[in-house]
């Protein structure tokens, strides 16, 4: 196992200074201070009592809660007793929720009490939240516990994708896998005096595998229950972060609170990550100037292949741009489908990828092409060999005989300097099978009108990339994962189509 660690949920160094902060839990008003200690004590308790369970080992367990310390410290037991680890997205309906537990047959969760009417009546639950004798608290006993060392290839965990074109997917990840990625984030050097702010949901691989990160690190992490941008701006200055690795639609929704960027000193933060949704160059650029002391980076990974496959150039080269990176090794990636072998979907085959989705042969065989996962991200590679990401493959919409990509309308319109957000979908059309149309959100004090919109497209990209109908929204919708949740915007489009709705201006619409 990379280094020394037994299995995916005993990330822990001993050798090191295990009493200093592992994480500060801003769930409740004061907030908790849990040491590193703590936390592995308190795994171990997870571990011991589901042992004492008498669940056979590969028995899958669920967690259905907001973030919380709790939370990693079960996520981490219940796979060094050499059981399954499953996180479940609670803000999925109820029926779907049913169904993740049942497809990855999960025998046992751990809840809160927000989450607990969301399992299945007679599901054998421990509440995070139960104050009595049968609770978390008074059932769980810190203390010590013998790690299971992982068998080679044997499953840590489960993560369902989001379903937004279907039922959900059981992506299957083995401690290998992980570990191996781990491996080439977690460097020789001392990482324990960083401290990182984790808001976005744990029950996703961007926050997940983040908290994996530091925990193997020895560093510290602000863990917030949710996203709440005046909240976390003052958690990033209050408890002096130094790193971030988050999703850009966070920062995005941070840029609209000009007082709390203007009163707070942000000047520890060095390193600002942005990953798992793409960003414009145009947004980059609003972000580096509200956090100047921070080196900006564009990340890039799937659920199904991992997040360690681009990082720096092996020459020192610096970063451009916009980049997502340097391939952490050439030959584990190729671009296929596309003009040139510098252009097309990427292809990814490394030690991190996915077991398979669980009880979908058929689907597992559609994104598995000879041991490389098609990722359906159309990606650029410049001449330094740096990767560039296009969009989706499966976004991607015919105008006209046009191929479109919304996101090179999106970057185009929020160059703008009155578009703060743009999100670019397609709209049936009769005469040009689909048309692209705009939500756009404004910069605080700004005002535009569609025709404004529409000429700027016109003078700044191809013709058939404008927007043929906008609408200025105050904000855009947001999926379980904090990324623009693009299948609720169609709807929201043929819904403004079908009534007249299509806004002339800010703050005015059509009549219906």
């Amino acid at each position: 196992m990379s280094f020394g660690w037994k299995n995916l949920g005993d990330l822990v160094d001993r050798s090191r200074d295990l009493d200093r902060p592992a994480i500060i839990d801003l769930r409740t008003t004061e907030p908790r201070i849990w040491s590193h200690v703590e936390i592995d004590r308190l795994a171990n308790g997870v571990a011991s009592y589901l042992t004492a369970r008498g669940f056979p080992r590969g028995t899958t367990v669920a967690i259905l809660s907001s973030n919380r310390a709790e939370y990693l410290a079960v996520y981490f037991g219940i796979m060094r007793a050499g059981f399954v680890a499953l996180p479940v997205n609670t803000k999925q309906p109820p029926e779907t929720i049913e169904f993740v537990l049942r497809d990855s047959d999960s025998k046992f969760a751990f809840v809160d009490a927000a989450s607990r009417r969301l399992v299945p009546d007679g599901f054998a639950v421990l509440d995070f939240d139960d104050d009595g004798p049968t609770g978390f608290a008074a059932t769980i006993v810190p203390g010590d516990f013998e790690t299971i060392e992982a068998r080679p290839g044997e499953l840590a965990q489960i993560l369902y994708t989001s379903g937004s074109t279907g039922r959900p997917k059981g992506v299957e990840l083995s401690h290998d896998s992980q570990l191996w990625a781990l491996s080439t984030k977690v460097g020789d050097a001392d990482g324990s005096n960083e401290v990182y702010i984790i808001a976005q949901p744990l029950f996703h691989m961007n926050g997940l595998f983040g908290a994996k990160c530091i925990f193997a690190s020895n560093a510290s992490v602000v863990l917030m229950p949710g996203f709440d941008g005046r909240r976390y701006l003052q958690a990033l200055a209050d408890y002096r972060v130094t790193a971030v690795t988050a999703v850009p639609t966070m920062f995005a929704r941070l840029l609209r609170e000009p007082d709390l960027l203007a009163a707070n000193d942000y000047s520890r933060l060095k390193r600002l990550a942005l990953a798992s949704a793409p960003i414009t160059r145009a947004m980059a650029d609003k972000i580096q100037a509200a956090f100047p002391h921070a080196a900006l980076t564009h990340g890039y990974g799937t659920t199904e292949a991992g997040p360690a496959v681009f990082g720096a150039h092996p020459d020192g080269k610096p970063l451009p741009p916009m980049t997502i990176g340097y391939p952490v090794d050439p030959a584990m990636v190729k671009l296929v489908d596309g003009p040139d072998d510098n252009e097309g979907v990427l292809l990814m085959r490394n030690p991190a990828l996915m077991t398979r989705y669980r009880g979908m042969p058929e689907k597992t065989a559609s994104v598995m092409r000879d041991g490389w996962y098609y990722s359906g991200d159309v990606m650029r590679r410049d001449q330094d060999g740096f990767y560039y990401f296009i969009g989706r493959a499966d976004d991607m919409f015919v105008c006209g005989g046009e191929n479109i990509y919304p996101g090179d309308v999106e970057k185009m319109l929020e160059t703008h300097p009155a578009v703060r957000q743009a999100a670019v979908v397609p709209l049936a059309d009769e005469e040009r099978g689909q048309m692209p149309v705009a939500f756009l959100v404004l910069t605080d004090g700004q005002h535009a009108t569609t025709e404004e919109i529409k000429a700027y497209a016109l003078r700044n990209g191809p013709t058939y990339q404008h927007p043929r109908r906008v609408s200025f929204v105050a904000d855009l919708p947001w999926a379980g994962t904090n990324k623009i949740d693009r299948a609720a915007l169609i709807r929201e489009a043929k819904e403004l189509e079908a009534r007249g709705g299509w806004s002339v201006s800010s703050g005015a619409e059509v009549a219906a």
